[in-house]
């Protein structure tokens, strides 16, 4: 794992959105205003070269995340540096060089396509927003973008719904990388592939991370993705990160009983009938979070002080952790 410095650093991140019923209605029925705290108090860095995952169940926060970090979301509170420059104002000229070391790679490779543009126009697109380079440099360019990520040049004439999903996925890559940026935010890249196409995209993004000297924030459910893409994996749940920790410390020895039930959810092909931490329940409505540590409905492990007192992250060796049962040595496990 790298020990570089970190290139993105997250401080007590926060994004809230309005949902509450149209004005006139809420004056007349005297409603309060509604929040959805889609992510409430986030905060992580990453290292130069590294690839920082983020787990957790659908609708954690994690493609709000994705977003709050190319700016297309602001932040409600707390703050965003990237190589120690704030993220919170990018617009002008300081913001164009600054979304020119910053990419994303979006989860539906077809829907983050124009469909009216041949592949090379959709590549070539952010080289003229942010170089200079002549129409036959920008070509010499798209081609070499192409064979990069395992397509032909001559690609470069057809649209996108002339390839298939994987290839699809390329073309995106190669649109990320057209201006030769140092941090890409991969939202859930793999997820409309299938398997073994997802095992091809996974291995070239993995090359060029290496070859190029890139730094990936990868936003996923899969675990077993992440077990081969990540150095170090954050743990979300209903809009906080409960747990960060290295990828072989997390998958070996999870503290966290959220990130316990999440690994105990992948199928057991061992047939040893390893130990798994049952839980019940559904995710809470985000609308109406629980009180507390928002996980302890759902808790097997659950005391009174869950219930009252949110926890905070603390250092539990080497891992980042929020969970009072853990920082406090509660036994914490499953009997019978």
């Amino acid at each position: 794992m790298t020990t570089q410095r970190a290139l993105v650093e997250v401080k007590d991140a926060a994004r809230w959105f309005d949902v509450s019923a149209p004005w006139l209605e809420r004056v007349l029925s005297r409603k309060p205003r509604t929040l959805l705290r889609a992510v409430d108090g986030v905060s992580f860095t990453i290292r130069k070269g590294e690839t920082l995952a983020l787990v957790g169940e659908s609708g954690c926060g994690k493609s709000t995340i994705a977003r709050l970090l190319v700016g297309l979301y602001p932040l409600t509170q707390g703050s965003i540096l990237f190589d120690g420059q704030p993220l919170s104002n990018m617009q002008g000229r300081n913001g164009l060089a600054l979304r020119k070391r910053l990419q994303m790679i979006f989860q539906d490779p077809y829907a983050s396509l124009n469909p009216r543009w041949r592949v090379g126009r959709i590549i070539a697109e952010p080289i003229l927003a942010h170089t200079t380079l002549t129409p036959a440099e920008r070509e010499a360019r798209v081609d070499a973008l192409l064979t990069q990520v395992g397509l032909h040049p001559s690609d470069k004439s057809r649209f996108p719904h002339q390839f298939s999903g994987g290839q699809r996925q390329r073309i995106s890559i190669a649109r990320a990388l057209a201006v030769n940026p140092e941090f890409l935010v991969c939202d859930e890249p793999t997820s409309a592939l299938d398997v073994s196409v997802q095992a091809q995209v996974l291995n070239i993004m993995k090359d060029l991370q290496r070859n190029l000297g890139l730094t990936y924030l990868f936003i996923s459910h899969n675990l077993a993705v992440v077990h081969h893409v990540a150095d170090r994996v954050g743990v979300m749940y209903l809009g906080r990160i409960v747990e960060i920790a290295d990828r072989d410390t997390l998958f070996a020895d999870p503290k966290h009983p959220y990130t316990r039930m999440l690994l105990s959810a992948i199928p057991d092909m061992t047939g040893q009938g390893a130990s798994r931490t049952p839980v019940a329940g559904e995710v809470p409505n985000p609308l109406n979070p629980p009180s507390g540590c928002t996980f302890h409905p759902r808790c097997p492990f659950v005391r009174d002080l869950c219930k009252t007192e949110s926890p905070v992250t603390q250092n539990f060796k080497g891992v980042e952790i929020a969970c009072h049962g853990v920082t406090q040595g509660w036994p914490m496990q499953i009997s019978g």
